[in-house]
């Protein structure tokens, strides 16, 4: 079942949407050479909470962690570890989600430590890029395959050529962190649910420099290319409003990254 909310729904899972940018930002400022990932995983924890909220990872189905820390050829689900201290130039997706009064939220980030070479810098901002795309097409009387048309487009009209990760992607997201629809990134648009007032969505593209099948470790959750090449990850939960877009995840709703697009997002 696809849960659809009311105004006054979508205005409380701003508030976890809010609560979850602030521990993403609060963690990205920690990012150095010599940090660990259990550092960062208690720096977002404690701004959770310190916000009344909870963290909606931990404990998800025994997940240990408030964020999942995925470095380098980590996709997604990298699990933190106080012994797992980041080097310069390492590229880290920080993955992280809150519950406030009973709405979940879900955004994701990928930094480099300290300086990026030109071939992550150009991986992250297509990655980014190809999300805002997606997001620009949360729009009411569309359908579900309009935003993964819009990732997909994005990340194909590129010179270089970027592994589009199969399987994965985005969901629907209220009352629990996963629901109903799964949201891919690539397909034909035009397809799937009517893109309803009242849905929430986290759109999460994830892409690769090089071939983008995948392996999930035996550790259960971490997943990494097969090949060994680098990937990047990013995700903003968003809400479809008869004003247009509204990221709840995002500190001023969207309004800066959905403006390249020609889309004026509800603040």
């Amino acid at each position: 079942m696809i849960q659809i909310k009311t105004p006054h729904e979508i205005g409380l899972m701003r508030a976890s949407g809010l609560v979850t940018a602030g521990a993403i930002a609060a963690v990205k400022a920690a990012v150095r050479p010599g940090v660990s990932t259990g550092e960062l995983d208690a720096i977002a924890e404690d701004h959770i909470r310190s916000a009344g909220a909870v963290p909606n990872f931990l404990g998800y189905h025994g997940f240990t962690g408030t964020i999942c820390a995925s470095i380098n050829d980590e996709v997604v689900h990298g699990i933190p570890n106080p012994d797992r201290v980041l080097a310069e130039g390492d590229n880290i997706s920080i993955d992280c989600g809150a519950i406030l009064q009973g709405w979940h939220s879900d955004s994701a980030v990928t930094v480099t430590v300290g300086s990026a070479s030109a071939e992550d810098a150009g991986l992250l901002e297509v990655t980014e890029r190809s999300m805002w795309a997606g997001l620009a097409k949360a729009i009411a009387g569309g359908r579900l395959t309009d935003i993964s048309h819009a990732v997909e487009e994005s990340i194909t009209a590129n010179e270089r050529r970027y592994g589009i990760v199969d399987h994965y992607g985005g969901h629907g997201i209220g009352t629990e962190m996963h629901q109903d629809p799964h949201v891919l990134n690539y397909g034909r648009a035009g397809r799937g649910p009517k893109l309803v007032p009242g849905l929430v969505l986290a759109i999460e593209p994830m892409v690769t420099i090089g071939d983008p099948a995948t392996v999930e470790l035996d550790d259960g959750w971490t997943v990494v290319t097969k090949d060994g090449s680098r990937a990047a990850h990013f995700e903003h939960s968003v809400a479809i409003t008869p004003e247009g877009p509204w990221v709840l995840t995002a500190e001023d709703g969207g309004v800066a990254g959905l403006a390249p697009f020609g889309v004026t997002a509800r603040h």
